[in-house]
């Protein structure tokens, strides 16, 4: 753990147990899936309409479609680093950090995965950034939206340390940043753009479905692939 984490930690855990009402309204923003994903995503819906049938707006779509698909690919990046890297303990679970947990906070249950880098901030940094070539203000907003909403709370909560938040949000940044190759991003949105003028009452389901679980991270497929997983192993004959 280098100096920079622990004195931040220490500074934020300062505040924690002095007001109930705070750390309580911190533990709900931080795990309110509307708050945390969902409006987000709103913003991506936006961009795909706003210029809608215009040449801007095509090119906007492309941008979007790319940035979602490079978004998913952030992830995937992210999950093989921590698995490839020594396993980070998060730092409520640090001892040496003498970690005080907030108020309502001391039965969450974290998935056993190394806390470097932070998904959250892959995630939604690389979301930020597909907005921020569409439109810079919304760009900057979103930014700071996932600093302070997203990003900020974990920190507090003793979820992640800042450097996994950095080493995340730069991650993200620069992955999404690749759609502005214009072979690349025409590559991954053209047959999408393709299957939405040729079907959009299929497009637009899979889309949705598509968005839906990007505000969640995959929350819900993880969880059917981890418990078809364990049945699986349990169910195999010994050998």
């Amino acid at each position: 753990m280098n100096p920079i984490d622990a004195s931040i930690l220490h500074f934020f855990n300062r505040f924690a147990q002095h007001s109930e009402l705070m750390d309580k309204l911190i533990f709900l923003v931080t795990f309110n899936v509307l708050i945390q994903g969902g409006l987000i995503i709103a913003w991506l819906w936006w961009a795909w309409f706003r210029n809608a049938g215009t040449i801007t707006g095509q090119r906007e779509r492309e941008l979007v479609l790319s940035g979602a698909v490079l978004s998913i690919a952030a992830l995937a990046a992210a999950r093989v680093l921590a698995l490839s890297l020594p396993f980070r303990v998060r730092p409520r679970y640090t001892p040496a950090l003498h970690f005080r947990l907030p108020t309502g906070s001391a039965d969450l249950e974290m998935i056993h995965w190394s806390a470097f880098p932070s998904d959250h901030a892959v995630l939604f940094f690389s979301l930020a950034t597909t907005l921020f070539f569409i439109s810079r203000k919304a760009g900057i907003l979103l930014y700071c939206y996932v600093f302070f909403i997203v990003c900020l709370p974990r920190i507090y909560l003793g979820v992640h340390f800042p450097t996994d938040i950095v080493a995340g949000a730069l991650l993200g940044v620069g992955i999404a940043s690749l759609s502005l190759i214009k072979r690349l991003r025409e590559f991954i949105a053209h047959p999408l753009l393709r299957w939405h003028d040729q079907s959009p009452g299929l497009f637009y389901p899979f889309f949705f479905l598509s968005t839906l679980l990007l505000s969640t991270e995959f929350e819900s497929v993880r969880t059917i692939a981890v418990a078809g997983w364990n049945v699986m192993r349990k169910s195999a004959p010994f050998r």
